[in-house]
């Protein structure tokens, strides 16, 4: 299709090419933005969403940033002071820190910040766990006297995966931590506009005057000088693909989170226009199993499966065959070049998928006919995947049931733990940003507890986990990370499917986008 009958299909013809002159004046200091889905959460620790964890680097601040080598870097603290053979840590902020509130930030609004993400997020338990005593002896100082040495504390507190630990006043930060806040005052570059809020259309955000960039550090991802060029941001939500394109083609809209997989050979041919991978993790994708019903709760049915699939599969379904540049196979339990990636162990993965043996192996291991109910989300990468996962799924002689809806309600059936025949489920696909499979630490998925819908516990995976945190020797933390993989091949929480590649595209108009996910310092006009 053209340029031009692209533009008209999707409702943005050749009048809306220019833009009206009170609009192009606006714009000069205007980002308008189409974000990948809707903000629905504005709690930065009640959600795993990116959406939210964008939203909570925008309006919020963190203790340290992170750089693109994954290590963290001082950001809203000048440094710390490590004493008692590691037990000890003074953190220090850094001046001239403000809440949009214009109260001053105190140590002591860290501390209650730092408590209640602690309750929410996989890494911030651990820490919280090896914590004897985390208190703020003055305005300016946090203080953590631990029960053991925990030499991962700063990448705890500044890593980018979710949930971000994001600073609030104190007030708002002794709230429950499983409920909202009562109001959205952060410290960070941008306030955001409540009153222009509107669900499912747009969400505001202003320069916050008062907010001090730090002088120092390295400008990428979250780290370094946040500098804020635009006066304003719009995200505006357009669910519809071509829609969003369309939009950003014309110029009605600057920058599109996601550029659609389908479109990117048109969006690459628009001169105007600009497509770029920002995050090298890209999405990881996963079959999340139940372990807490049939069939799915006998280990021999798991490994069964391991014949079957296809990984290719479902990472064409996503990315088209053209481009074989834009994912990654074998995936395993880690992110694909990062440090704690390994191939161990996925020799299943590779040669000729066996359908028919796989048949034998099911009957074999018991499997009796019961009712697979496997969930996806009805749009986007997750409707492909969970399309192939059901397809596998039925290939291998299984009776399946496929629940396609939005995906916030898949979230919510996602946790009921009753069988399928009382509204429980059986597997479900979802992806997580790369990110997030870095390491043990902030791998909810390979927790092995019990604590993560699946349900899933392994007492070796929990202690090789436990081992992973105590070390700070990143050769040492490697090879647990590669006794955890081989564990969970045979144990399998879940089916990794791939990682692939996710590019953004905007208009030639801005520079300084960064790398790492949607961030909104830095960027200018051209």
């Amino acid at each position: 299709m053209k340029r031009r009958e692209f533009l008209q299909a999707a409702g943005l013809g050749t009048a809306s090419l220019a833009l009206p002159a009170r609009l192009r004046a606006a714009g000069e200091t205007t980002l308008r933005f189409t974000p990948q889905q809707d903000l629905v959460t504005l709690d930065p620790i009640l959600t795993t969403g990116y959406i939210t964890r964008n939203y909570a680097y925008m309006v919020y601040d963190t203790l340290y940033g992170m750089n693109a080598r994954y290590q963290a870097t001082p950001q809203m603290v000048d440094g710390h002071r490590v004493e008692d053979d590691g037990k000890r840590w003074d953190l220090t902020l850094r001046d001239n820190l403000f809440w949009h509130d214009g109260e001053r930030v105190l140590a002591r609004d860290c501390v209650a910040s730092i408590k209640r993400w602690g309750q929410r997020d996989t890494f911030g338990v651990a820490l919280m766990a090896a914590t004897d005593e985390l208190s703020a002896p003055d305005d300016r100082t946090i203080r953590f006297r631990l029960k053991r040495p925990f030499p991962l504390l700063p990448i705890a507190l500044g890593k980018a995966s979710v949930p971000v630990c994001a600073m609030m006043p104190e007030r708002l930060a002794t709230t429950d931590p499983f409920k909202p806040v009562a109001e959205i005052i952060g410290s960070g570059p941008f306030r955001f506009k409540m009153d222009e809020r509107a669900p499912g259309s747009i969400n505001v955000f202003t320069r916050f005057e008062r907010y001090v960039p730090r002088k120092d550090g390295e400008l990428t991802w979250t780290s370094g000088p946040k500098v804020v060029h635009f006066d304003r941001v719009e995200w505006n939500s357009i669910p519809d693909p071509s829609t969003a394109t369309a939009a950003l083609m014309s110029g009605a809209q600057h920058w599109q989170e996601y550029a659609y997989h389908d479109h990117l050979p048109m969006l690459k041919g628009a001169r105007q226009v600009t497509t770029r991978v920002l995050d090298p993790t890209g999405f990881v994708c996963m079959m999340r199993l139940n372990f807490l019903h049939p069939p799915f709760d006998n280990p021999a049915i798991r490994r069964a499966l391991w014949g079957a699939l296809a990984q290719r599969d479902y990472m064409e379904a996503v990315v088209g065959t053209d481009d074989a540049t834009l994912f990654n196979i074998p995936l395993g339990y880690f992110c694909p070049g990062t440090p704690m990636a390994t191939t161990a162990g996925l020799d299943m993965l590779s040669g000729p998928r066996q359908v028919e043996k796989v048949k034998d192996e099911l009957r074999t291991a018991g499997y009796k006919g019961e009712k697979v109910v496997i969930m996806a989300s009805n749009a986007g990468a997750l409707a492909a995947i969970g399309a192939v996962a059901a397809d596998m799924l039925k290939r291998v002689g299984m009776d399946v049931e496929v629940y396609v809806v939005e995906f916030n309600a898949m979230l919510q059936r996602r946790n009921r733990q009753g069988p399928v025949s009382e509204g429980g489920w059986s597997a479900f696909v979802t992806n997580w940003a790369g990110m997030d499979w870095l390491n043990p630490a902030v791998h909810m998925a390979l927790r092995a507890d019990g604590s993560y819908p699946g349900w899933s516990r392994n007492q070796r995976i929990d202690s090789l986990r436990s081992a992973w945190l105590e070390t700070g020797d990143e050769a040492a933390q490697a090879a647990i990370c590669r006794d955890i993989q081989i564990e969970a091949v045979n144990d399998v929480p879940f089916y990794p499917l791939g990682q692939y590649l996710q590019p953004t595209a905007y208009r030639n108009s801005l520079t300084g986008v960064l790398d790492g996910f949607a961030t909104f310092w830095n960027v200018r006009r051209a």
